[in-house]
């Protein structure tokens, strides 16, 4: 990662997208840590995390701009100039309020300052820049001809088309460029309220008091939706009254529904906020036992565990594929959220939308091996539920689909939501429709 300090904002944003492509960094990381570093808050964070995020967003269309301007192939660019380059074309085409003469001129310092940069590769990003700001003044920038509408929705969005148009045969065109937009718009943060401490509205009206922008969610009733702020470092995140949270992650746990006294498998608990809310519901009061193949996701879960107050969360050591003696048969409840390609979440994690189709093939082998285990610690007459954090049917209806017909014991259990309402036993939650990430919820029972 780049060890300078960045000295503003869009310093900040480059930076960021620098570790992304150098060093695989989740852009989500790096940002945070180049905000501490040059001491950003209030609205040059903002305009920091809306240059980073909005350039991955739209890296497609950004190239495709500088491929019209640009007399060097932009494959021979080298890659901070190029990124450098997308960053300023995102400003000077999809921001309205950021002067054309700063977008060029600040991009132009950076390419100059840290992309080891001679004063002809200056001129040339500095002349491409000025082109674009020019036409796109007079309104004459390049428009989009493309074949059909899954391939424009993969470059006005960049995201692959082949990950397009699988959306498009699940769920339909229109809905398919309706998630494609949703992808690519700002995350709000999202908490939920610990209600063994507080109120939502209680902490609603103390998170207005401190200057941030809050709303209640239209989904989980529990969460809350705010702008304006870091909410991990607010007290009352660090006193354990809210944790970050999606609302998808709610939902699944309230399908899951555990009860108070019993015990309760997350076959892969990290982060750890399903658990902290499983161990919520349960009035902290049964066995949870949460498990993870990475030791150091472990130990992050135990500190939650104690900033949250929770006591009946143990954690364990554990590969999801491998069975664990002691749980076979054990558990009233057992969570079973999968290691996934992560297409449901690209509104927080751009970076997601370059992985390629080969890359996630083999998932649901992998993720169906765990479901087989994890259906072993599942006691007659108990609860298993199947999540993910993506909308392809591969990893989801088709993974479950597979397991029910190998395992007849096993049947899907229909459950009412006081706002999908009644739902057949698997539903996909979309950011297009339910403002939350996209995520996959399968419920089933063991017959007694």
């Amino acid at each position: 990662m780049i060890k300078k300090r960045p000295a503003n904002a869009r310093e900040t944003a480059a930076f960021a997208l620098f570790a992304v492509a150098e060093d695989d960094a989740w852009s989500e990381g790096a940002l945070h840590h180049f905000q501490q570093a040059a001491g950003l808050n209030g609205r040059d964070a903002a305009l920091a995390a809306r240059l980073t995020y909005g350039t991955l967003q739209n890296r497609s269309m950004c190239d495709f701009y500088l491929s019209k301007y640009s007399k060097i192939r932009l494959g021979k660019i080298a890659p901070r100039v190029l990124d450098a380059l997308r960053m300023g074309v995102y400003q000077l085409t999809m921001l309205d309020r950021i002067p054309a003469h700063a977008a060029v001129g600040e991009t132009v310092q950076i390419i100059r300052r840290y992309c080891r940069a001679d004063e002809r590769t200056v001129g040339f990003a500095n002349g491409v820049l000025r082109a674009i700001a020019r036409d796109q003044e007079a309104g004459k920038l390049p428009q989009l001809d493309c074949p059909d509408k899954e391939s424009y929705y993969a470059l006005r969005y960049s995201q692959p088309e082949w990950f397009i148009r699988a959306l498009s045969a699940q769920f339909g065109q229109k809905e398919a460029g309706q998630i494609a937009q949703a992808n690519n718009e700002s995350a709000p943060s999202s908490v939920r309220v610990n209600r063994r401490k507080a109120t939502p509205s209680e902490v609603a009206a103390h998170l207005q008091a401190d200057g941030l922008e809050v709303c209640a969610h239209p989904t989980a009733e529990n969460i809350l939706l705010c702008t304006g702020g870091d909410v991990s470092t607010h007290p009352l995140f660090l006193d354990g009254t809210i944790t970050v949270q999606d609302a998808a992650s709610v939902v699944c746990v309230d399908t899951l529904d555990p009860q108070p006294g019993t015990k309760v498998v997350d076959c892969c608990a990290a982060p750890g906020g399903k658990s902290f809310y499983i161990a919520e519901k349960m009035d902290d009061r049964g066995n949870l036992v949460s498990c993870d193949i990475y030791e150091h996701k472990l130990d992050k879960i135990a500190q939650g565990a104690r900033r949250l107050g929770l006591s009946c969360i143990q954690t364990r050591l554990a590969d999801g594929r491998e069975p664990q003696n002691d749980l076979i048969g054990w558990a009233d409840f057992v969570l079973c959220d999968v290691p996934c390609s992560g297409f449901g979440i690209l509104r927080k994690k751009p970076e997601i939308r370059f992985k390629t189709e080969e890359e996630i093939r083999d998932l649901p082998q992998t993720q169906a091996a765990i479901l087989e285990n994890a259906s072993r610690y599942v006691k007659p007459g108990g609860t298993l539920v199947y999540s993910t954090c993506t909308v392809l049917e591969q990893e989801n209806g088709a993974v479950v689909q597979q397991f029910l017909q190998q395992h007849p014991d096993f049947s899907l259990v229909p459950f009412s939501h006081p706002v999908f309402g009644a739902i057949g036993g698997m539903i996909t939650l979309l950011p297009s429709l339910h403002q939350t990430d996209g995520f996959f919820i399968a419920k089933l029972r063991r017959a007694p």
